[in-house]
């Protein structure tokens, strides 16, 4: 950069300057964000692959494989996940009517898996971790077929669907890195289970920063993406909570108890925005970037502000509202439920044999 004096004829160039000839000077480029990102992208990876290792340590084998050979709880978050979220972006981007290449941006999101994030928090609200951590994982693993489909549906109006890439590896590392670090916390679990309490209390801690940290690093990263149009920003914030709150609604419609119910509120509305931001960089150009790179990063933010606030409304409940009668502090789960109880559930058929032999032996003595 050049400063000339019209007066004196004089020039001079930025301290910075790499090359001078005292009329014209190039400034080196400042690659301190890219720099900064890779460095914080690698810390926080580390980071949340220990906190996911001590959510492990709060699950417990059997209750989660049972989850899996009677998913009912996770069937109800998966049409949360993949039915609600899509349907919920496409709705928000007709009514406040974004510009096409805003809508791809939003029904991307609204496509994306549950992300991590949601574990840690469903810890702080006494959530079902069993089905917390099966959700988020089978999620992940149907993402790699439910994406596509969900976006050759809904983004066809906008934009053409192909030029839309899918990171198939992206999602597979993000699979691994909640899949290994979990299952080692599962065994040490099995194992130690005393160890493990003291590991889970310093992991969700830690969780719980990095959450905030992420959020703070992400407002700075990209603080020159901020101007963007006020229905952008109207979306942002409405989605979230759209999601967390149907997401409730369908649970409990579906009659999961209350622990439930938080639990797949936060899996719905917690979408792993760093697989949104890599489909957007990977499948538009620079001009379009300019329109839609900002709105992973203000859901991102959005989520998290709704998520600590789900938490503080929580608290306030179980400290001062909450009673014996009810189960929103009891950790009640169908997998510790007796048989009968289960098989009702499930409208299946109970024996009543026993009652049946209690009352004949009444009536012969």
């Amino acid at each position: 950069m050049t400063t000339a004096n019209s007066t004196t004829n004089i020039s001079y160039c930025s301290a910075n300057a790499t090359i001078c000839n005292g009329t014209s000077c190039v400034i080196a480029d400042d690659n301190f964000n890219q720099v900064l990102n890779v460095v914080l992208s690698t810390v926080l990876t580390i980071l949340l692959a220990l906190v996911m290792f001590s959510m492990g340590c709060n699950v417990d084998i059997n209750k989660f494989w049972g989850h899996i050979k009677r998913p009912w709880g996770i069937f109800v978050g998966f049409l949360c996940q993949f039915g609600i979220m899509p349907l919920t972006g496409f709705v928000l981007s007709l009514i406040f009517n974004v510009l096409p290449a805003q809508a791809v941006a939003v029904l991307i999101m609204g496509c994306c898996p549950g992300g991590t994030s949601s574990n840690i928090l469903a810890y702080w609200i006494d959530g079902d971790m069993d089905l917390s951590i099966s959700m988020t994982t089978c999620s992940t693993l149907l993402a790699l077929g439910m994406m596509p489909l969900c976006l050759f549906v809904y983004t066809k109006m906008w934009t053409d669907t192909e030029s839309i890439v899918i990171p198939y590896d992206s999602i597979g590392i993000s699979l691994v890195a909640l899949v290994i670090p979990v299952s080692f916390g599962i065994f040490v679990n099995h194992k130690w289970p005393q160890k493990a309490k003291i590991i889970l209390k310093a992991g969700s801690i830690t969780g719980l920063v990095l959450i905030l940290i992420v959020a703070v690093v992400g407002g700075i990263l990209y603080k020159g993406s901020w101007i963007i149009s006020p229905q952008l920003w109207i979306v942002g914030t409405i989605f979230p909570a759209a999601g967390y709150s149907l997401g409730f609604l369908l649970a409990r419609i579906a009659g999961q108890s209350w622990q439930r119910c938080r639990t797949v509120a936060l899996e719905t509305g917690m979408q792993n925005t760093q697989l949104c931001t890599t489909i957007v960089q990977l499948s538009f150009t620079s001009e379009q970037l300019a329109l839609m790179f900002t709105f992973p990063l203000i859901y991102s933010i959005f989520q998290i502000v709704f998520a600590l606030i789900f938490v503080g409304v929580y608290y306030l409940h179980k400290r001062f509202c909450s009673t014996p009668k009810t189960d929103f502090t009891e950790p009640t789960s169908e997998i510790e439920s007796t048989p009968e109880t289960y098989a009702q559930m499930n409208g299946g058929f109970t024996s009543n044999e026993k009652s049946t032999r209690n009352t004949n032996d009444a009536i012969i003595s």
